[in-house]
């Protein structure tokens, strides 16, 4: 082949290559391709930065010990190395640092005992094992130090089939899993953003069904199925469909907004800084500052706290959480309407002007 013809027989194929490659991945999957690489980054980085070193940080406890022990003694818990506990009920009536565990005002209490050198630490495995046995280490290194035995007793203990407390947790995140999947499957249908008013009311009424249907699903599989986790089949079914639906709806906002970048932030705020942060396997207290202030705010940390109170502290301290999860599914309802309504008036042709003479 002459040399001309050799070039020009390279460029075209160069040509086709490239051509190739446009058409098997256009700009938009690269982006969208992009965009999943730093959502894995960033899974990565939440998760790891979330679990790597567990450690109790100013844990709310109770105190209940005599006048004449009790001051010296909240200063020297508040004292700790690196402040693993805060104080927040100091009282000489053991029954009311007692009612402040089972009502989750504290997450644990020490009882002195002021006739004997045996002392007694309150806790609540129902709210998760790793924050009880953290706790327990510090107040074994505190009597220790005071040269006092210690005894533990857990005052509302998880269910024999809740491994380290765990399920709740584990529900939960099925719960959120169904309602942002749903939300993406009704995408499906015909795109992410809902062509009317209507299709958007259609498509909220699809994810109302499927949240009730979950709810009372999950709820049976964790309760009569498994005998996992108790507090009664219909409470928790309620909660089940409010996490589903408050989810679903969010996700149906987002992508009512952005499109199929709306299922990504979805699980960038569910999975990404949701999981991590709603005190599953380490509650609140032993995670790092960031994740501990965000995690009550969304879903997973929501319904975590609320599954067990429901299930474990006959609903103590549950209101916070429940508006949390009503004002996601809210928002995200009127979100979703308004986007449609924005996309209808959008899409309408402008009235043709009337030509003045």
């Amino acid at each position: 082949m002459p040399p001309r013809s050799h070039a020009r027989a390279h460029a075209k194929e160069r040509r086709g290559f490239l051509g190739e490659l446009r058409g098997a991945v256009t700009l938009r999957a690269a982006l969208l391709v992009l965009g999943v690489l730093a959502l894995q980054l960033a899974f990565v980085a939440s998760y790891v930065g979330a679990f790597h070193q567990p450690s109790p940080d100013d844990v709310p406890v109770a105190v209940a010990a005599p006048d004449a022990v009790r001051t010296q003694l909240v200063d020297d818990l508040e004292a700790l190395p690196d402040d693993p506990l805060e104080v927040t009920l100091g009282t000489a009536d053991a029954d009311e640092a007692r009612q402040a565990v089972e009502d989750r005002t504290v997450d644990g209490a020490l009882v002195v005992d002021p006739a004997g050198d045996t002392d007694t630490l309150l806790l609540a495995g129902g709210a998760g094992t790793a924050l009880t046995d953290a706790l327990t280490r510090v107040f074994e290194g505190v009597a220790e130090e005071r040269g006092r035995s210690l005894t533990v007793e857990d005052l509302v203990p998880a269910q024999r089939g809740d491994a380290r407390g765990l399920t709740s947790f584990y529900l939960v995140v099925g719960w959120c899993v169904g309602g942002y999947l749903c939300a993406a499957i009704l995408a499906m249908s015909y795109g992410a953003r809902p062509a009317n008013l209507a299709r958007a009311l259609v498509r909220l009424l699809a994810l109302a069904v499927v949240a009730v249907a979950a709810g009372l699903g999950g709820a049976a599989v964790v309760g009569p199925l498994l005998d996992a986790l108790p507090g009664g089949l219909w409470p928790l079914a309620g909660l089940g469909a409010l996490v589903v639906f408050a989810v679903g709806a969010a996700t149906l906002a987002l992508q009512g907004v952005a499109g199929v970048v709306g299922i990504g932030l979805a699980i960038l705020l569910v999975v990404v800084l949701g999981n991590p942060s709603a005190g599953g396997a380490f509650p609140g207290p032993l995670l790092p500052p960031f994740w501990r202030a965000i995690g009550p705010f969304l879903p997973p940390g929501a319904g975590t706290w609320s599954t067990r109170s429901i299930a474990y502290f006959d609903g103590a301290a549950l209101t916070g959480p429940l508006v949390v999860l009503a004002a996601w599914a809210v928002v995200g309802t009127a979100l979703t309407l308004l986007a449609a309504v924005l996309r209808r008036r959008s899409r309408e042709p402008e009235p043709a002007r009337t030509a003045v003479r």
